[in-house]
């Protein structure tokens, strides 16, 4: 069996989060055709477009590797070892609407672990990017480390169905709690970008309801956080991807207990 090196991984996640990035960029304001998807969800020409620039990368430095992209499906062994995930564009609807909170993910898992990630701001000019052990943003030019931090009391909700632990716990209830309102500012900006910003310390925190296995959206944003250290669990303080799913990942043990504390709430 061939050995890649993993610091290649992240530099073709990086590499490739950054192409799809500069695909979003270039067709942003523009004319863009819509593909209906199930529950009223959709794509845009640029969500296309950009997943097959990513795809093309990915596909011609590691032809063995198995693909799951947001638009396109899975490709390869459905046991493989080694499966890139990418979501081409997360936020399309913000996208659609010509708001330019979106994000480009792509993640490498290997055996089980994401080993390698890049989120992708098209906007900001940035590349959240993980080798599994370290997190960095690369910006002009250079790399700088990411460290986490709750200072900012922002807390980013996901709002979007599914609920499938609803009515035990709903995301959206977090926001009528006393307690959050004492501690946080929520913030709902409907793209998984967020997540990265977690890892970044620009938000304290983020929390959404779901299965997030094998996640396209959200595989790379937990990676940054995870490599960054980050506290991040499951909604009820679990494993991740164990039980009833969902996520609490916190710049700190602090932040992630107060809002523990708070998704209790709703069961007593």
């Amino acid at each position: 069996m061939e050995m890649i090196d993993p610091a290649s991984d992240a530099r073709l996640a990086r590499t490739a989060a950054r192409a799809g990035a500069a695909v979003v960029r270039e067709m942003h304001g523009g004319r863009l055709d819509r593909f209906e998807k199930a529950a009223g969800d959709f794509a845009t020409a640029a969500d296309l477009a950009a997943e097959e620039t990513i795809l093309g990368l990915l596909r011609a430095a590691r032809p063995g590797d198995a693909v799951t992209g947001e638009e396109s499906g899975s490709s390869g062994a459905a046991d493989a070892r080694r499966r890139w995930l990418v979501d081409p564009l997360c936020g399309t609807l913000n996208y659609a609407v010509r708001n330019m909170l979106v994000g480009v993910n792509v993640a490498l898992r290997e055996d089980g672990v994401v080993t390698a990630a890049a989120t992708a701001d098209p906007f900001a000019g940035e590349v959240f990017w993980t080798d599994g052990h370290r997190a960095l943003v690369h910006r002009d030019g250079a790399d700088e480390e990411l460290t986490p931090s709750g200072g900012s009391r922002l807390v980013d909700v996901n709002l979007d169905p599914p609920f499938p632990n609803a009515p035990d716990f709903q995301a959206a209830r977090l926001l009528a709690d006393p307690g959050f309102g004492r501690r946080f500012r929520p913030r709902v900006v409907s793209t998984t970008l967020a997540v990265a910003w977690v890892a970044a310390g620009r938000r304290a925190a983020y929390v959404t309801d779901g299965d997030l296995s094998d996640s396209v959206h959200f595989a790379a944003g937990i990676a940054l956080c995870r490599a960054a250290g980050c506290t991040v669990t499951g909604i009820h303080g679990q494993p991740l991807h164990t039980g009833a799913g969902g996520l609490i990942a916190a710049a700190d043990a602090e932040t992630h207990a107060a809002l523990l504390e708070m998704v209790k709430n709703q069961t007593r």
